[in-house]
């Protein structure tokens, strides 16, 4: 049963269903990969008593017949999602040792459907940064190595231990969050299928905050199909979270039919990028092909807006994470500093906010602060809401037009060495979200798929941008793409 682990979630559901294994039996192969795994420094905190009892219950559950199709899945839960009386620290020192007294609305909704908790998963602090360098657990290793090389490579991120712990078969699935690409971009440089769902519908609720208008909760698996069946679990509508939309939450799984004859799929020529690595045009062009090959009709689309994104997004969020992140002061809850004779109450708190914060976070929290003060707010903060919304209406005229989804590449390129850009320009590591930010500004749906290789035997993937509240158009354009790329590489075990 050493094996189970490397199950995807359908082939899991179809023998527990069918009695040829146990989700006891599962579980305890995830849990031991887990074990093994250290190397890679994917969970920041392992519930195991937590998973058993899970998977005993979901056991009798699945005997009983009817189960949902989560049922007795074990999962891997991204450490910005509060989960009740298990470490939830953000990646963060300032929220060390903070045990909630509260479910957080997506894992609640998994674990209605019998979902099992394997543990908590590394990410960048506060889920600001795109390597998983900013942890204050220590980056995770990406379970991939180029050719010939034993240099340790990013998972990407802030979603990277979600994206390394699948990719090594970890789990089964996993949960991440993505503001600006954190869930596209390190599945894309991990070869897993990473879904970022419209803006609303996945509650927010229970979500450690960075940027509230940009973050949005999404499945990260190994196969689509599998985004399918995990997406459907996590949505819903929630009353506890103003943003959260009221629709109906479709059977996406249902919608995998693999027929996108007649589809239209738009190609904006903003996104040929100077300078963009050969193989990345290649990788995009191959994808086109496939999908015209299956029936699509390609279209050229303008995104006028699209080389504003970048600085628009690194006023807004940065702006929202500033006020956000104002309430962690050692006062009510996480990490106080320890005070001197005569401190007063503001030397408490720039010493908590100093000692609690890392650097990565200090810089966004003062850019933030800077852009939303008296003197710039008209001049940075209001300006990129306007920015904003005309990249928002870009993507509204291409839809208008007849255009059912958008093909993109995911990255600018594979996944780079750990340290090889931390301590470089910071602006440099932000170009990773080149392909992202946009999709999370317009707050659309989008998914990373992966389709090859790199010239080191990395992966690569290309990203499907859909309208909004289609993520299954979306994922069948999506299905029909994974199926003609074929790619079934994984990472050799080193760990």
């Amino acid at each position: 049963m050493t094996e189970l682990s490397k199950l995807t979630i359908t082939d899991a559901r179809d023998k527990m269903r069918a009695g040829e294994i146990t989700s006891t039996e599962l579980t305890q192969s995830c849990l031991d990969a887990v074990n093994a795994a250290d190397a890679l420094n994917a969970y920041c905190a392992k519930t195991p008593e937590i998973a058993l009892a899970q998977a005993a219950k979901a056991d009798a559950r699945i005997a009983k017949g009817g189960a949902p199709d989560m049922c007795g899945i074990p999962l891997g839960i991204k450490d910005l999602f509060c989960t009740k009386g298990v470490q939830s620290q953000a990646g963060s020192n300032i929220l060390a040792d903070f045990k909630p007294e509260y479910e957080s609305t997506v894992t609640q909704n998994l674990w209605d459907t019998g979902a099992v908790m394997l543990g908590k998963l590394n990410m960048d602090e506060f889920a600001m940064g795109s390597s998983n360098e900013t942890s204050a657990y220590g980056p995770v290793v990406s379970p991939w190595r180029r050719d010939g090389s034993n240099t340790p490579l990013t998972p990407g991120g802030s979603s990277g231990g979600s994206a390394a712990a699948v990719s090594a078969d970890l789990c089964l699935g996993a949960t991440g969050t993505d503001t600006g690409g954190s869930i596209r971009q390190p599945a894309a440089f991990t070869g897993i299928v990473g879904v970022k769902p419209t803006y609303g519908r996945c509650s927010r609720w229970g979500v450690v905050a960075f940027a509230s208008s940009l973050d949005q909760a999404g499945p990260m698996t190994k196969t689509v199909r599998d985004s399918a069946i995990m997406l459907e679990a996590m949505s819903g509508h929630d009353a506890k979270d103003s943003t959260s939309a009221d629709f109906a939450v479709p059977n996406f799984e249902a919608m995998l039919t693999g027929d996108i004859k007649g589809k239209k799929i738009g190609i904006p020529k903003e996104y040929h990028l100077e300078g963009m690595p050969a193989e990345i045009e290649k990788l995009w062009a191959d994808g086109a092909d496939m999908l015209k090959s299956a029936g699509a009709e390609m279209v050229d689309v303008s995104l006028p807006h699209t080389k504003y994104a970048l600085p628009a997004y690194y006023v807004l969020a940065p702006a929202e994470a500033s006020s956000n992140l104002a309430r962690y002061d050692g006062v009510r809850y996480g990490h106080r500093a320890t005070l001197e004779a005569g401190d007063g109450i503001d030397d408490m708190y720039m010493r908590t906010r100093a000692e609690g914060f890392g650097a990565e976070v200090q810089r966004r929290v003062m850019i933030g602060a800077y852009v939303l003060s008296a003197g710039f707010y008209d001049a940075y903060y209001r300006r990129a809401q306007r920015v904003r919304t005309l990249i928002k209406k870009d993507f509204d005229d291409v839809f208008a037009s007849g255009v059912d989804a958008i093909l993109t590449p995911a990255t600018p390129s594979a996944a780079f060495g750990l340290g090889e850009m931390a301590d470089a320009d910071p602006i440099k590591m932000y170009l990773n979200d080149v392909f992202t930010v946009t999709v999370n500004l317009a707050g659309l749906p989008g998914v990373a798929v992966p389709t090859g290789l790199d010239n080191q035997n990395l992966p690569l993937g290309l990203q499907l941008i859909g309208r909004p509240w289609e993520e299954g158009d979306m994922l069948n354009i999506a299905y029909r793409l994974e199926q003609d790329a074929g790619f079934v590489s994984k990472p050799r075990n080193w760990w």
